[in-house]
């Protein structure tokens, strides 16, 4: 029987393990999987990174007899957690997670006593909870003989390929989420990790490797868990925003906005970012250029909190929204529900502003949808005002971008087109865009224009709704220097 090679992209995020098995030429998800993760409750978050593995057998054991036609896999998982792994290979603790807060305290004390322009010089990005350094510097004043056991330090994506390896390697994109990482000269800064834990740092870092180099061959018992053949090539792989990027197949210039739990809006760039305000995250992409970023904790979850309060089921919400697009009155939704990072206040609430007793359901539901988008789009003019060009084409996705409110929203307090992708699964395409480039010795640009990827459902804007976004501009402009 003819068979044809198969490539693996890992989406390994905090609620789950996505995977698409795609043909290695044409790109063609062949088969899929997914097992979902313990559910966590920040401000502590915190899985058992045992777990994930687990979830990644599971989700490789639904693709059935497509195993063996598998020749290369790579993982992109959540940004910034920390995963500390003893000498006989166990987890120290679980793992503390990309919202785990409670090193807060540690990040603003690290800032205070290098300058966030010094950090944002350094590492391109000012510290904050989410960083790995931060909850290293807890580490070391919360369970210092934790970290005196801990004989690896590792970002989630790298446990896996560790797993899948035994090599204890990252990649420069989910490598400038951490704190330590120089985004731009390549380096690792020890010193600054001396500096969060009070103590000289000897190593323990993961080796950064190049964009499309190979952390290995899978290992034979890592083969017989996933039921997957002994040379199977596993890639660097990379952090989830970067994947998303190549999955999307965005080119220099192109805007990605993805609504989720969070939101993030990100450029591909050709020039490093240093924000000294802390605003844009000066990523790394996994491509060899740059992804400056942006961060919201309040995206789809605050069109739920007021479905709620209107009385709506969630999936009519955006009718309803939509019903005021030509009267959405004068209410303002600043959606910081549960404080926000973007600007960074952690302990601020949301602000309902103009409402009058003339106000509608129909514009509630509207101003939900259009605060959560405004957030965004005022973090993409702080990354246009450091340099970077942001007008190439516009991509909406995560689970908002399923809501014909936020489509059309997005559209029309843009005025651009905005496309909605094709592929559902933008993570863990891009992983298997990397896999492929890895394997078949292609560049990625060559495999994501083999497979077509970049396209998608077309919306034009409807409206003027420049108005609406003027307004929010002008109520939140001291909060994020816009």
């Amino acid at each position: 029987m003819t068979t044809r090679p198969l490539v693996v992209g890992v989406d390994s995020s905090t609620q789950s393990t996505t995977i698409e098995a795609r043909d290695l030429q044409t790109g063609a998800v062949i088969a899929t999987g997914t097992a979902r993760h313990p559910a966590t409750t920040p401000p502590v978050s915190e899985q058992d990174p045992r777990s994930w593995w687990d979830a990644l057998i599971d989700a490789v054991t639904q693709l059935g007899d497509h195993r063996r036609d598998v020749v290369a896999i790579s993982v992109a998982g959540q940004q910034h957690g920390m995963v500390l792994v003893d000498g006989d290979g166990l987890p120290v603790r679980p793992a503390k997670l990309w919202n785990d807060t409670t090193s807060s305290p540690q990040a603003d004390r690290l800032v205070e006593e290098f300058g966030a322009r010094e950090w944002a010089q350094a590492t391109g990005s000012v510290p904050v909870a989410a960083f790995t350094i931060t909850k290293l510097a807890w580490m070391a004043e919360h369970e210092p003989d934790s970290l005196d056991r801990t004989a690896l330090v590792m970002l989630p994506h790298d446990y896996l390929t560790w797993r899948l390896t035994g090599e204890h390697v990252t990649d420069r994109g989910d490598a400038s989420g951490t704190g330590w990482f120089d985004p731009v000269g390549g380096g690792t800064r020890h010193d600054l990790i001396t500096a969060a834990t009070g103590r000289e740092w000897t190593g323990r870092l993961p080796r950064v490797l190049q964009p499309t180099e190979a952390a290995g061959t899978i290992t034979p018992e890592a083969a017989a868990a996933l039921g997957l053949g002994n040379g199977v090539v596993v890639a660097c792989g990379t952090g989830d925003n970067m994947g998303a990027a190549l999955g999307l197949g965005l080119r220099t210039g192109d805007v990605a906005i993805s609504l989720g739990t969070s939101g993030t809006a990100f450029v591909v760039s050709e020039q490093p970012v240093h924000d000294p305000s802390g605003h844009v995250a000066g990523f790394a992409s996994a491509s060899g250029d740059y992804l400056p970023l942006v961060c919201t904790l309040n995206a789809t979850k605050v069109t739920e909190t007021v479905a709620r309060l209107i009385g709506s089921e969630l999936p009519g919400l955006a009718d309803i929204a939509l019903g005021a697009v030509d009267d959405p009155g004068t209410v303002t939704l600043v959606p910081y529900l549960d404080g926000e990072r973007t600007p960074n206040a952690p302990d601020a609430h949301g602000t309902l502003l103009g409402i009058t007793n003339a106000t509608t359901p129909q514009q509630l539901a509207l101003a939900a949808h259009d605060g959560v988008l405004c957030g965004l789009l005022g973090g993409l003019d702080v990354i246009r005002g450091l340099g970077p060009t942001a007008d190439g084409r516009c991509f909406l996705i995560g689970g908002g971008a399923r809501s014909a409110a936020y489509r059309q929203r997005a559209a029309d307090l843009t005025g651009r087109d905005v496309t909605i992708s094709s592929i559902d699964e933008v993570v863990s395409a891009g992983a298997a865009v990397q896999a492929a480039a890895v394997v078949s010795d292609a560049s990625l640009d060559e495999v994501m224009s083999r497979w077509g990827l970049g396209t998608g459902t077309t919306i034009s804007p409807a409206r003027d709704a420049s108005a609406v976004l003027e307004r929010y501009r002008e109520l939140t402009s001291d909060s994020v220097g816009i």
